[in-house]
């Protein structure tokens, strides 16, 4: 079996922020375009984000995966931009997305994304009712890639996550066919379910149940965002830890608090019982440099 190359990036928080009209500051969005001027103008650079997709577009991924979090506050103009990067990025067969908090930062916000972004998050079989429907399933090269939505929004000043229980039996039924099908399983899902994962007011509600249905029904990757650093964590599977693996915020600017803009390639080959995995780190350095080699490491 040939090598197959799969792309991870996160949490791109696209550029500029449009003005908001007075009445769509209505909300908790007034607290994300404050916390955009103060703090998130300086640190997610338009041209880090276009750096590094031209990078990582130039080493020919066979398939990107996209872990949430387009968009800063959700505004109309923000949702339209944001379809036009993923069109850039690649067409829905070549990019799987899930959402993140942001994407979901208002209520009626979600599905007006995903009305316009919803290829994107639509499994092999089309796109049910009309409507976009999580987990959804895609088979692409030796890969299951399965997406979670964790998106909802949340309180002011809070950026949960939560899946919703209707969705826990369909992951299970997915993560079990993919398995009898000999598929490398990688679990997409924007809010990380480790444990201590994130400070309370960030975690993802329920995780202890997604763990439970990972230690049962098992998985050989699992790939998120929304913490803006570099993780490599693992959970308990079926036979043995599932690696849970987190990437930086795509745009963010080298010199801050957080790791400069980064994207993750797999290079996955083998068979079932047999599936290797290694882990290439591209990003960058210090600043005033280009993107280079961050890392690489063994993954499984």
């Amino acid at each position: 079996m040939t090598m197959f190359v799969l792309a991870h990036l996160s949490d791109p928080h696209l550029g500029p922020l449009p003005r908001p009209r007075t009445l769509e500051l209505a909300s908790k969005r007034v607290i994300g375009y404050v916390n955009w001027k103060r703090n998130r103008v300086r640190a997610l650079g338009g041209e880090v984000l276009a750096g590094l997709i031209e990078d990582m577009l130039a080493r020919q991924p066979d398939h990107i995966a996209v872990t949430g979090d387009l968009v800063n506050i959700a505004l109309p103009a923000e949702i339209v931009a944001a379809g036009d990067w993923l069109q850039a990025v690649g067409p829905p067969d070549q990019v799987s997305f899930v959402p993140g908090n942001h994407d979901a930062y208002v209520p009626g916000a979600l599905a007006k994304a995903l009305a316009l972004w919803g290829p994107y998050a639509t499994g092999d079989e089309g796109m049910p009712l009309g409507r976009v429907t999580f987990p959804y399933f895609r088979r692409r090269g030796p890969c299951a890639i399965i997406g979670v939505s964790s998106a909802r929004a949340s309180a002011p000043f809070m950026a949960t996550g939560h899946v919703d229980a209707a969705a826990l039996p369909l992951l299970r039924d997915m993560l079990i066919r993919a398995r009898d099908e000999g598929l490398y399983r990688v679990v997409l899902i924007h809010h990380p379910p480790f444990k201590k994962a994130t400070p309370w007011h960030k975690r993802l509600v329920g995780a202890g149940r997604i763990r439970a249905l990972i230690k049962e029904a098992g998985a050989e990757l699992i790939l998120h965002g929304h913490t803006h650093i570099d993780s490599f964590e693992s959970i308990e599977g079926p036979d043995g830890p599932v690696p849970v693996i987190g990437v930086p915020s795509a745009a963010n600017a080298p010199g801050g608090r957080k790791p400069a803009g980064r994207y993750n390639l797999f290079s996955i080959e083998g068979e079932p019982g047999n599936w290797r995995c290694s882990l290439l780190e591209r990003g960058y350095g210090a600043p005033g440099t280009g993107i280079e080699v961050i890392r690489e490491r063994t993954v499984g």
